[in-house]
């Protein structure tokens, strides 16, 4: 069963996007799916998995020098 994570982020264009997709795809099974909806306030990511959970994500966002925040 897919759990649907969505995060508030400092993600605000297409070339940050860009940079992120790698390791995002990397990080994100076969089955697993994410993307970003920057007309949103919140820029927010959207990640549908079934193995990941959201401090791993905001982890990674964080090290790529991204804030990243779980809504709930």
């Amino acid at each position: 069963m897919k759990n649907v994570l969505v995060f508030k982020t400092s993600v605000t264009g297409e070339s940050e996007v860009k940079r992120l997709k790698p390791l995002l795809n990397r990080l994100v099974n076969q089955h697993d799916y994410w993307n970003f909806d920057l007309e949103d306030c919140d820029n927010i990511l959207r990640v549908e998995t079934q193995s990941l959970s959201a401090p791993v994500i905001s982890s990674l966002l964080h090290k790529s020098g991204f804030s990243c925040e779980e809504l709930h």
